[in-house]
């Protein structure tokens, strides 16, 4: 039997081949076109796979008939296993990578990096894209020298080592951290044309580690220890204040991010977890928690990270991040392609739980149109969102509002300006705005630029 088919491809003239192909490509645009197009058709009259409508996008287009061609990659071998011991992306991906923007800060030992969310997919940031927020600079610190001491109001002070930690029961969860301060550039109105920029200083990852909460039983809490103080062992010595309640409900001491051990600008050997709330709280380069009875005003929650409100007062530990959400395509960061049919995508999140439901409009909030997940709806996550979007060619003001599980809802930004003025610089949750601009022809290439509406 094997040999008659070998005898059978064998006769196969060059005529006959090409024949084929062509006729396999044209079948392909067809079924292309009716998995793009056939939902739509249906919705519209109700009516069954209608072939003239699928393939009525292409009317007019000249039929592909060129045989594919082998590259380059066919005709040599590629490299070996264990040239790259350490897998990296490949070379033409190499735009897609953290940046920063040189003059945000004086200096690059207390600045910040930004995760390319337009680039990404899933809810899982790649750890070599998890942004960076630097206090001090990245210390290099010797697991095995390394020690986390609780003390304070305890029963019973105590020191771990790293292996001591790891003989606890482990917990890994997928959680958003992010930079109160993210978009905090865009209070007084647009200021950059990018999602990285407007939103870039978070990233959602798997962490692996110890419950703060078994670790705090393990030295007894005393009764008057109401809140606890934890140090990172870096330059600056980040301290924050936390409250026993939310430390003893879902925190933990992190030794690892998505299946590895954590980075070393992730706070290498371990940082603290604290889901949904700002990340300066999620101390890196953990080395102490102080048990005590009242918050210690550090200066990262008085002076930094409280804010300022239009009365000249300022609003202080608002742990919580807001809910809050972006399209990233289309986004000031790609082009239309003319006009059609386009599939918007974006990312929800909530600091209060989980995300509800997410609505998409197409015209600056006139009016609304309800999303589908495409994620798994996780407690303090990302959650990707996507709704379908035929484009007339016509302009567009595209926004995503998100609602999480307590009922609260995304604000406009002409609303949460006016409640809480232009002077604070943290917790900028409200809409975005992406302008699309009318194609008229690709004259404008499709451009999308960030407004404020």
């Amino acid at each position: 039997m094997t040999d008659k088919i070998v005898e059978k491809v064998a006769v196969q003239t060059e005529e006959s081949r090409n024949q084929g192909r062509r006729a396999f490509l044209k079948g392909s645009a067809a079924v292309a076109g009716g998995v793009m197009f056939t939902k739509a058709a249906s919705a519209a009259d109700g009516a069954g796979f209608d072939p003239k409508k699928a393939v009525a996008p292409y009317a007019g287009k000249e039929e592909i008939t060129e045989v594919l061609q082998d590259g380059a990659a066919r005709k040599s071998l590629g490299f070996g296993v264990r040239k790259y011991p350490y897998g990296m992306p490949s070379p033409f991906e190499k735009e897609v990578q953290r940046r920063t923007l040189e003059w945000l800060t004086p200096d690059s030992m207390a600045s910040i990096t930004m995760t390319p969310l337009q680039s990404l997919h899933g809810i899982i940031t790649p750890n070599g894209l998890h942004f960076e927020r630097f206090h001090g600079g990245v210390p290099t610190i010797n697991p095995d020298e390394h020690r986390l001491v609780i003390h304070g109001l305890v029963e019973r002070p105590l020191i771990f080592t790293m292996d001591d930690l790891k003989r606890f029961p482990s917990v890994s969860r997928i959680h958003f951290v992010e930079c109160p301060a993210n978009g905090a550039m865009e209070w007084k109105g647009v200021q950059l044309n990018s999602v990285q920029w407007t939103h870039g200083m978070m990233s959602c990852v798997e962490y692996t580690g110890v419950r703060l909460s078994d670790l705090l039983k393990e030295a007894g809490i005393k009764p008057e220890g109401k809140w606890i103080i934890p140090e990172g062992a870096d330059a600056a010595g980040l301290t924050r204040s936390i409250p026993i309640d939310l430390a003893m409900d879902d925190c933990f001491v992190a030794y690892a991010q998505n299946g590895e051990a954590l980075r070393r600008e992730q706070g290498y050997p371990i940082r603290l977890v604290v889901p949904g709330c700002e990340a300066n709280m999620w101390v890196k380069y953990l080395r102490r928690i102080q048990v005590h009875d009242v918050p210690a005003q550090h200066r990262e929650e008085t002076s930094k990270y409280t804010e300022l409100m239009p009365d000249g007062t300022a609003q202080r530990f608002s742990w919580y991040m807001e809910p809050n959400s972006v399209i990233t395509y289309p986004s000031p960061d790609f082009k239309m392609q003319g006009p059609g049919k386009y599939y918007v995508r974006g990312l929800a999140w909530s600091g209060r739980g989980k995300v509800a439901h997410v609505d998409v409009s197409f015209d600056g909030g006139k009016n609304w149109k309800e999303a589908h997940f495409t994620s798994p709806v996780l407690d303090k996550a990302w959650t990707r969102f996507e709704v379908e979007w035929d484009w007339d060619g016509s302009e567009a003001f595209l926004m995503s509002r998100v609602t999480d599980e307590t009922g609260y809802v995304q604000p406009p930004m002409p609303q949460m300006r006016a409640l809480e003025g232009t002077n604070n610089v943290y917790h900028r949750t409200a809409m975005v705005t992406w302008r699309v601009h009318a194609w008229e022809n690709g004259k404008n290439g499709g451009m999308i630029e960030n407004v404020q509406y």
